[in-house]
């Protein structure tokens, strides 16, 4: 396939599909420009004169002098002013008839697509660092908004996540493209993923609709969403009405004074959000009911809400939002992600104090101190303005009064979690007083009485809940668990029954079961509070001290031997009481004294508490510390006990444990765990370990969700879902291995182990094993993501067993086909597959691979050759090989044409007659020691003729024809040499390898130098052709001091630092 559909080709598909979309096609090479400024500066001067055609001209000077300007600070906060310049204009100042005025000059208009100018340009050369081309740029108004980077479909060995690693090569090497960047993209085809410039790679999300439709909308199933065309992609983001809506109301920064994160939209965001928007648009003209905005937990629904906000600022002209949540630690977990995101929001959001303030608040409020809050009245604020504004709020603020707060019809109201119970509209009768009590709902009905209300929910509303639907009316959009897991957006969460190890009669199961009854019947809180008094021995039951005794052995047998070393360590233990946490705590410190760092209890205080847990349970701040901690990777925080706090809103991404001694129901139980299906790393799901039989709930809360979603989640049990599914790869595994005896890795010494990892490799990429080998690594990796979730339910033989099949597969994928840049380091290899290990089996030897071999692999050690062709395993030896000279030449390619083709050749020659028979292990293995020799020895050539890597490179050109030396002195060529490196140094800044103009002057250039040198010799006309295209390799691979670093890569070491600009993985969502 390679030879019909290359990466230009696919270049060309993608260029082809923006022509179409409208855009101009420019081939860089054929412009006259500055290569050192990443702007299209005739486009962009054009662009700013037609959108502002009232400005005068010193004030688009001084703009584009802005654009063009930005002070020293890091990339990020540059790239932080261009959006603001971007979204809303670049403010200036200039003088009209002597008279300073101020005015902003628009860098895109937004309301007039066709007012702005795009193109789409390859072969875009830049230099900073060093001189590179990224694949396709494309320009807005001359601005380089998206970068696009694409590895070859029919190339085994590349793929999206190369792409990835280019894109962070360049904001390295060509920092300044970067500043005016919106959106990267990294696209293989099969596989084409957007994110921004301080996103991991798995913050890179797919775009998978053109249009937004569903074919279903009262459960979502998206148009062919679960693998997206590459065409859906590109023109489902980039259609030029929609770059400009993403650019200006979907890309945002989220602060938190530490750090600044750029943010995109995911699709389901995008979608929902502008449905959202004009659902509300329609609601303010009729009846108030803006609708209920479904994205399950974990999918961004936070950051949906921050990009809703701002989006109604133009659709509504300015209206005043009040955000309300029902639980205040909600509240302020919710309004800190609207701080952090308040420039783009344009307004700092405001929290409300109280419902009305005082005459001495009033009296504070006029004589604050610098650094000093006002109180905020909720009331006093709504009448204190006509239009804007950003209030949080809880239920209970409107539940103090009935008070009309604001008859105002420009306010819009955003419920979070609208599905809880206090949403409803009728009045109850307290039986025990005999009050009436008006649902909360209509008490805020009555406080805003024209307001429009939206809902914003994790969880789905029951079938039961007419009341949430009264309020808001039906769902604008439904994005499930199923969609969520499969665009990477959350994991699934897998769940295991221990309740079995507490050993708990039959009387505490039933009891724990009428707390579950209770629970279902949506009762009143009276009601459920009056039960529990009568079920007072529950709190006795699961508190006794022999029950917990048997809880934390068994907690921590589970996370010792199964969690603590699976990602970072965390987990949760969610407690059934204050009472129960502490004990928990208590317990487990008196069995691992050393862990005071390691656990905390987080839940709130009251002034009867003992005076011991004070300290334990401290203030605000030392619960904030904790949360910033428990939030920190590198933390020595790893378990956090909680009752309530943290089970709604919080989030850390790579907690993937929680234990449960807390009945919960419904909504309460979804919100809790899904604190466990945040995305991380190569994280394969969450897993909830239930002590108090949680799975009928669970069962019985999935009834309201998508029929999928039901279907794919309604039973995650690992001893049904995980399992069996682990015992199926792993009998694949040992079918591909029949005839190989790997006994001595499970009862063997480390040394035999090690042995024994080795064997297995040379046994697997034999070359009659191919398609086994393909399959193995495939299969080994399914076997490796079942494990990590079911692994406390499999007999550590299998465990190890699996350890083993894992170790050759990190081994088999580093050797074959991995394509530039992932190295061979033995240090890196020895110290995963021991950590591996450790993971699985709890082996605290040290295994050592290769242990002949000390330090790294090098083709320029002869000690290590020699090593090479001593190895046993001669499969594993070829691969190596085959490997490193590979590698070798994938560099001289870049930087030596005539050592390029000529190892090259001799590597294919050797591999042809190896696959075909024609060689044996131990002849192949003499031809490469052969050429590595050869390597080896055209490497110190340079040295001894004085040359650099590069002057050699000029030098091989010109004596590629072997009669050339007959004619010249070797002080004659190597003075050619020299004076031919030194004049393409001087000229190094035009981009004569693709400007036909440029490229012709280059030739007479040359042709001149070697003219003057009568070079070459009457006859041997082709051998200009060999310096001509030397020459314009190396103009092409950077400038002269990045050419030499390639030619030190020698020593295959760990990955390289590419100095990140873009500090930690982004969170695609909350």
């Amino acid at each position: 396939m390679s030879d019909f559909y290359t990466e230009a080709d696919y270049e060309n598909s993608v260029i082809e599909l923006f022509q179409n979309m409208g855009y101009r096609y420019v081939y860089a090479p054929d412009l006259e420009r500055d290569f050192r400024s990443p702007l299209y500066g005739e486009e962009l001067e054009e662009a700013i004169h037609r959108i502002n055609p009232d400005m005068p001209e010193q004030a688009l000077a001084d703009a584009i002098y802005k654009l063009k300007n930005f002070e020293n600070a890091e990339l990020v906060l540059k790239n932080a002013i261009f959006m603001e310049y971007i979204q809303h204009g670049i403010e200036v100042r200039y003088f009209v008839d002597g008279e300073e005025r101020s005015g902003l000059v628009y860098l895109v208009d937004y309301k007039n697509t066709d007012n702005n100018s795009f193109v789409v340009a390859n072969q875009w050369t830049f230099i900073e660092n060093s001189n590179k081309r990224p694949d396709i740029l494309l320009f807005l108004n001359g601005m380089p908004v998206v970068l696009i980077e694409l590895k070859s479909p029919s190339r085994e060995e590349t793929d999206a996540s190369e792409a990835y690693m280019q894109i962070r090569n360049y904001m390295h090497e060509i920092p300044s493209m970067f500043i005016y960047n919106c959106i990267c993209v990294m696209s293989d085809h099969l596989t084409s993923k957007a994110g921004t410039i301080t996103s991991g790679e798995d913050r890179f999300m797919e775009w998978k609709t053109k249009d937004g439709n569903y074919e279903d909308t009262t459960f979502a199933s998206y148009e062919n969403t679960q693998y997206a065309q590459f065409d859906t992609f590109f023109e489902g983001m980039f259609e030029k009405e929609r770059l400009l809506d993403i650019i200006k109301n979907f890309i945002c920064f989220s602060n938190d004074g530490s750090q600044q994160i750029k943010i995109l939209a995911g699709y389901h965001q995008y979608f929902a959000v502008n449905k959202a928007v004009l659902s509300t648009k329609h609601a303010t003209e009729t009846d108030g009911k803006g609708g209920v905005f479904w994205h399950t937990q974990g999918s961004g629904k936070s950051l949906s809400m921050v990009f809703y906000a701002h989006r109604l600022q133009d659709t509504l002209d300015s209206p005043t939002i009040v955000v309300i949540t029902d639980r205040n630690d909600l509240d302020g977990q919710l309004y800190g992600q609207f701080a952090k995101c308040s420039s783009f929001l344009r307004q700092e959001p405001v929290h409300a104090d109280k419902r009305k303030l005082s005459d001495e608040d009033k009296e504070r409020n006029r004589h604050l101190r610098k650094g000093e809050k006002p109180v905020v009245g909720l009331r006093d604020w709504l009448n204190d303005r006509k239009a804007n504004g950003i209030v949080f709020t809880t239920m209970q603020k409107f539940e103090e009064s009935f008070e009309c707060l604001s008859e105002r019809r420009n306010i819009i109201v955003m419920a979070d979690e609208a599905h809880r119970g206090q949403y409803g509209l009728k009045e109850k009768i307290d039986a025990r007083t005999g009050e009436i009590k008006i649902g909360s709902a209509r008490v805020i009905r009555n406080a805003l009485p024209n307001a429009t209300y939206i809902g914003f929910t994790g969880t789905p509303i029951s079938m039961k809940d007419r009341n949430t639907r009264e309020v808001f009316g039906d769902y604008i959009d439904i994005y499930d668990m199923t969609q969520a897991v499969e665009d990477g957006a959350t994991r699934p969460i897998y769940y295991e029954s221990r309740v079995i190890k507490l050993k708990l009669d039959e009387h505490t199961l039933k009891l724990i079961d009428q707390e579950y009854d209770i629970m279902a019947n949506n009762a009143d809180p009276e009601v459920i509070e009056k039960s529990k008094k009568e079920l007072g021995q529950m709190e006795a039951i699961l508190g006794n001290d022999k029950t917990i005794a048997s809880l934390v052995d068994d907690i921590l047998d589970h996370y010792e031997n199964y969690r603590e070393n699976l990602l970072t360590g965390k987990a949760m233990i969610v407690a059934y009481s204050r009472s129960i946490a502490m004990k928990i705590y208590e317990r487990i410190l008196q069995l691992r004294p050393s862990w005071t760092e390691k656990i905390a209890v987080v839940m709130t205080g009251n002034n009867k508490d003992p005076e011991e847990w004070n300290k334990i349970i401290g203030n605000k701040r030392h619960k904030d510390e904790l949360a910033k901690q428990f939030k920190d990777n590198d933390s020595p925080l790893k378990i956090a006990i909680v009752v309530d706090m943290w089970l709604t809103g919080f989030d850390v991404p790579s907690l993937a444990t929680m234990y449960v001694y807390k009945p919960m129901q419904g909504y309460n139980l979804m919100q809790a765990i899904a604190r466990v299906n945040r995305v991380f790393g190569d994280k394969e799901g969450g897993l909830v370990v239930d002590y108090v039989g949680i799975a009928a709930a669970l069962k019985q809360a999935m009834n309201d969700y998508t029929a999928r979603d039901k279907k794919n989640y309604g039973d995650t049990d690992i001893a049904k879902a995980a399992y069996p599914k682990f015992l199926e790869k792993l009998s694949v595994c040992r079918d591909l291995f029949h005839g190989y005896d790997y006994s001595k890795f499970v009862s063997g010494t480390n040394l035999e182990r090690s042995k024994t990892i080795s064997g297995a490799v040379n046994f697997i990429v034999s070359v009659d094993k191919e398609k086994d080998r393909e399959v193995f690594l495939k299969e080994a990796l399914l076997l490796k993501q079942a494990l990590s979730l079911c692994s406390s339910l499999a007999e550590r033989d299998l465990r190890v067993e699996a350890a083993f099949f894992e170790s050759v597969r990190v081994l088999v994928t580093r050797l074959m086909n991995q394509g530039e840049g992932k190295k061979i380091s033995l240090p890196e290899m020895n110290a995963r597959i021991n950590n591996l290990l450790k993971a699985s089996v709890q082996s605290d030897g040290v295994i050592n691979l290769f242990s002949d071999i000390n330090q790294e692999f090098s083709l320029f050690d002869p000690k290590f050759l020699e090593e090479i062709s001593k190895m046993k395993e001669k499969n594993l030896a070829v691969e190596l090989l085959k490997k490193l000279i590979a590698e070798q030449v994938k560099i001289y390619r870049h930087t030596n044409v005539v050592k390029s083709e000529k190892f090259s050749e001799i590597i294919q020659k050797a591999m042809n007659a190896y696959l075909n028979g024609m060689l044996t292990n131990e002849q192949v293995i003499e031809e490469m020691l052969n050429l590595a020799k050869q390597i080896a020895a055209a490497h110190r050539e340079g040295e001894q003729l004085g040359l650099t890597a590069d002057e050699l490179a000029f030098y091989d050109a010109l004596t590629k024809p072997q009669a050339i030396k007959d004619f010249y002195e070797n002080e004659e060529l190597i003075a050619i040499t020299k004076e031919l490196a030194d004049t393409l140094r001087k000229n190094r800044t035009i981009d004569w390898q693709k400007r036909d103009s440029a490229r012709a002057r280059m030739r007479m250039m040359i042709k001149r130098l070697l003219k003057k040198h009568r070079y070459p010799p009457e006859g041997m006309d082709d051998a200009v052709q060999t310096v001509m295209t030397q020459c314009e390799l190396w103009t092409d691979n950077n400038d002269m001091e990045l050419a030499q670093k390639r030619t030190d890569i020698y020593r295959y070491s760990q990955k390289p630092d590419l100095g990140k600009v873009a500090e930690e993985s982004v969170p695609y969502g909350n």
